[in-house]
């Protein structure tokens, strides 16, 4: 089998790696314009071929290509594609709105050789020098067939997701946009609507922004995110976030009545239902929701408690992902808050500090 890549990011050069992992007799064709990235994957021996361009020599060849590329460039690497292809090829994407590249792909006229696909999970870190073949481990990735796409295609895709040890799934584009619309897009944007009323709101000493924490930190983390992507996001799931954030906009005024009137019981039943679905959701450390590997530990406030720390689980090999300080512990106990990259890594911290007596919490 013989894959093309256009575009070898982050899931780009993730889905080739995990590709090589699983199957290494697999031929990988892949273009980038960033030069160093393919030289790079060539020497790790992830890729075969480095082209030079999106041309018939390169990819003429392809069962299956791969389009890697930001999604501000689909239309125009959709063009040059369409142009190289083999007929029976399958075409693929990974990005996380489908009804925009769908659209394109009916336009092309390629809608035999197209399935959407997007899978559920990302990093904080960009670029195929952070590319992991383990990235898709158990997380689930969406594929968006169109109605003319031949059945067999469809399952020859689902066998090689669960090659790279993924969860597929199959549904409309409409949905896709949708599903992912309320649990990513429209919690992006309301991430960064409310730390942007915090900073409007904090008075000229900070004083909000200097305590800041616990549950305002947890539920803002993604405000973070890269604003470049969020733009294009919102400016191609147009549709289905300005939907949602209507009814959440209605959701929040139910409540604020509810609170205005002092209705107790209907506060405590909005609370407690949220706090039971919520309860009931699964994560993980690649997904949506991301899992996070933190303990706190209670110290004494004295020069170098911290550094003794931190030596001390390099000592045992554990590494350490963040540490700090919890000034504000309204949600949370223990004065250290340390965070590591793995469940693993987690449970010998805990093991090790609860021996050596330290007062240790989970997050």
């Amino acid at each position: 089998m013989e894959i093309g890549f256009v575009g070898l990011g982050l899931i780009g050069g993730s889905i080739a790696k995990a590709i090589r992992f699983a199957k290494p007799e697999t031929k990988i064709t892949a273009y980038d314009i960033d030069r160093n990235a393919l030289a790079l994957a060539v020497q790790e021996g992830c890729i075969d071929e480095a082209a030079d361009g999106v041309t018939r020599e390169a990819f003429g060849t392809c069962d299956m290509i791969f389009l890697c590329a930001p999604v501000s460039e689909n239309g125009g690497m959709l063009e040059q594609i369409a142009g190289v292809m083999k007929e029976g090829a399958v075409l693929t994407d990974v990005g996380s709105v489908k009804g925009d590249i769908h659209a394109h792909i009916k336009r092309l006229g390629l809608e035999a050789s197209f399935i959407g696909g997007h899978p559920m999970a990302g990093s904080e870190k960009t670029g195929y020098e952070n590319a992991d073949a383990n990235l898709f481990e158990n997380v689930y990735y969406i594929m968006t067939p169109t109605a003319q796409t031949v059945q067999e295609q469809i399952q020859q895709y689902e066998s090689l997701i669960r090659n790279m040890r993924a969860i597929p799934l199959v549904m409309t584009p409409e949905k896709h946009d949708h599903v992912t619309g309320a649990v990513s897009h429209l919690p992006h944007v309301i991430a960064a609507a409310l730390v942007n009323l915090v900073r409007e709101k904090d008075k000229e000493d900070g004083v909000m922004k200097m305590i800041a924490a616990g549950g305002f930190r947890d539920i803002t983390r993604i405000a973070s995110s890269s604003p470049v992507m969020w733009e294009a996001i919102c400016m191609t799931n147009t549709e289905q976030i300005v939907a949602l954030l209507d009814a959440y906009i209605e959701s929040l005024g139910t409540i604020r009545d509810t609170i205005r009137k002092q209705e107790g019981e209907r506060v405590y039943a909005f609370f407690d239902s949220a706090r039971n679905y919520r309860d009931s959701f699964q994560v993980s450390d690649k997904g949506v929701l991301k899992a996070v590997y933190a303990l706190h530990v209670d110290i004494p406030d004295a020069p170098g408690t911290i550094a003794a720390i931190a030596t001390l689980l390099a000592e045992h090999e554990i590494s350490i992902k963040n540490i700090g300080i919890i000034h504000n512990r309204e949600y949370e106990e223990g004065v250290l808050r340390v965070e590591f990259y793995d469940d693993e890594a987690l449970g010998k911290a805990e093991t090790l500090l609860t021996a050596l007596h330290y007062p240790v919490y989970h997050k």
